[in-house]
């Protein structure tokens, strides 16, 4: 796997990272036997770029990587976030995004991964009651102590992440970004983290599964699978986008890949670190040889023919509650 520069603060990655979330949480039945081998197996072939927060069980997913990588800390880069207040038992007490919670969390998550220092540590969410300034202020307090390398955002606006880079350089900004979800292309959110020489970070880069082709229909997803309640996952609007994922998997086939590698080789295309999750190491292996692929202009072209902005049938987050 090459590596390559995430944004202008001196920060190098794995072109491609892996997405540690469903090792823990979300994503049905867990095995951990299975996960602390698919962490071992992506460091040995080159996705070091780990990605994990805190609000992952709480706490769980941290404490497997630490558990999984502990000896291997100096071959990975480590990412991960805080956002909701937990207690340490995992009470959650909604967004504090305030610097003395962020403070009491980078601690936390520093003895739950078992490192001293953190590689990239994002602001999870932005907190609407707490000015961004205050969140990335703490950050920047941070990196001054030696306890993060850099800092960058999740899912934040164009305003906010002009706001918090002037208060200290991002590194990267991480957001939802697929062949289904575009919005980044639209919101101008794309558009200001280039201008300002931040990288972008895509999570969900595989439209959470749907763009791999392996689900066709609602009972393709178990039972406790968290996607059942996103409304992109109802049954009529799987039907829907079941119109795209096939298109995609004709432009796959015609360039002798499978669709969840065209998708990714789509992304590094852009210039981005998609950051697919997994919890098999044969998926790993499957996704990692994306980065082999070439797309020419005309594949490009037909891909961005296949599944414009705005084609996927519902939402891709449950509706905030009101």
């Amino acid at each position: 796997m090459k590596t390559v520069a995430l944004g202008s603060q001196g920060l190098t990655v794995s072109a491609e990272g892996l997405g540690a979330m469903g090792m823990s949480v979300w994503y049905g039945p867990r095995d951990e036997r299975e996960a602390v081998a698919t962490l071992n197996r992506a460091v040995d072939i080159g996705v070091t770029f780990i990605d994990t927060a805190e609000a992952y069980g709480p706490f769980e997913n941290e404490k497997l990587i630490g558990r999984a990588l502990g000896k291997r800390r100096h071959e990975i880069t480590l990412a991960t976030k805080f956002a909701t207040e937990f207690d340490d038992d995992g009470t959650a007490h909604g967004l504090n995004g305030g610097a003395a919670y962020a403070h009491r969390a980078v601690d936390r998550s520093l003895r739950h991964l078992g490192t001293d220092v953190i590689d990239l540590y994002y602001l999870h969410r932005v907190d609407p009651r707490v000015p961004v300034e205050e969140s990335v202020g703490a950050m920047a307090e941070m990196v001054r102590a030696g306890k993060v390398r850099h800092i960058g955002l999740s899912e934040a606006t164009p305003d906010q992440i002009r706001r918090a880079h002037a208060v200290h350089p991002l590194t990267a900004l991480q957001s939802e970004y697929s062949l289904f979800s575009r919005d980044v292309e639209h919101n101008t959110v794309l558009a200001t983290v280039r201008e300002l020489g931040i990288g972008f970070v895509a999570f969900s880069p595989l439209g959470r599964g749907f763009l791999s082709g392996k689900i066709t229909r609602r009972d393709d997803l178990a039972p406790d699978d968290a996607r059942r309640g996103l409304p992109r996952f109802t049954e009529e609007n799987i039907a829907a986008n079941l119109a795209v994922v096939h298109k995609v998997t004709e432009l796959a086939a015609a360039k002798g890949v499978t669709p969840t590698q065209l998708t990714l080789a789509w992304l590094l295309a852009q210039d981005v670190v998609p950051i697919p999750g997994t919890k098999r190491r044969t998926y790993l292996e499957h996704n990692a040889e994306a980065a082999e692929i070439h797309l020419g202009a005309e594949d490009l072209a037909a891909i961005d023919a296949a599944a414009p902005h705005g084609i996927a049938a519902g939402a891709r987050e449950r509706p905030p509650h009101t």
